[in-house]
């Protein structure tokens, strides 16, 4: 059977691969502090600064928190992200200087989230069962070797991308590089990419991703400065309640 414009549909070898990275271990629970840093072709960088809280429910449930706390004018802004067994999901984005929280709509998946190169999209978990996939071969990323992932939508629906061609190393089961390809399109539109890769704490942890416009020539960088693992976060903090007020998270920050 083939899928989407004859694409070949999924084996034994990627789904086994695909199955892998996604069950890495990455701890019960982490909160990171990250820089995020902006900058366009021509551009004068722009950097901001926030907090990652992310908690495995298991049974495809997890849950994360985004909170800038730099600059000024987007300090206390959240994204509450809950991720649901199978293709449910739910978002909601906390804006302080209008002090509402807003559901982000699934018809935004497509969204810049707040003004960066990553689309809403790109912080939702996306299982395994999601997604057709097939090894299409070997490659490289720099002198490191990889193996070439590709993963299709069985839904076309519920995602804005057509394909996902990802560069896996296979020893430490991360992806340096995921090339993304959104709908109508011969060629990638974005890239993701992962960088300064060590072992804190016993998890694998990219310190550094950088998500790549292609066609702008736009990209934001994440750099993580401090990350901490397992410290039994609570439930609370990825509330809809909590979403408005970060008093509870600040014992929790590394």
């Amino acid at each position: 059977m083939a899928v989407l414009g004859g694409e070949p549909p999924s084996n034994p070898e990627g789904v086994a691969l695909a199955q892998a990275v996604y069950d890495r271990p990455n701890g019960d629970d982490f909160s990171a502090l990250v820089v995020m840093q902006l900058q366009g072709k021509e551009s004068r960088p722009r950097q901001r600064v926030l907090y990652s809280y992310a908690k495995e429910k298991g049974a495809g449930e997890r849950w994360t928190l985004m909170r800038f706390i730099q600059p000024d004018d987007i300090s206390g802004t959240g994204l509450l992200t809950q991720d649901h067994p199978g293709d449910e999901s739910d978002q909601w984005l906390y804006l302080p200087a209008l002090n509402k929280v807003r559901r982000i709509s699934s018809s935004r998946k497509g969204g810049r989230f707040v003004g960066s190169d990553f689309f809403y999209e790109d912080l939702l978990d996306r299982e395994v069962e999601m997604d057709y996939h097939y090894l299409q071969g070997e490659g490289s990323v720099g002198k490191v070797p990889c193996e070439i992932l590709v993963s299709i939508p069985r839904d076309p629906k519920n995602s804005v991308y057509s394909k996902r061609v990802s560069c896996i190393y296979r020893k430490i089961l991360v992806p340096l590089k995921v090339e993304l390809f959104e709908k109508g399109k011969d060629k990638p539109s974005k890239m993701l990419t992962a960088r300064r890769i060590k072992k804190i704490q016993g998890y694998w942890s990219i310190l550094e991703s950088t998500m790549f416009d292609l066609e702008s020539g736009h990209r934001t960088q994440l750099l993580t400065e401090k990350i901490k693992y397992n410290q039994g976060l609570p439930d609370r903090l990825f509330s809809r309640r909590d979403l408005t007020d970060d008093s509870n998270e600040k014992a929790f920050r590394p």
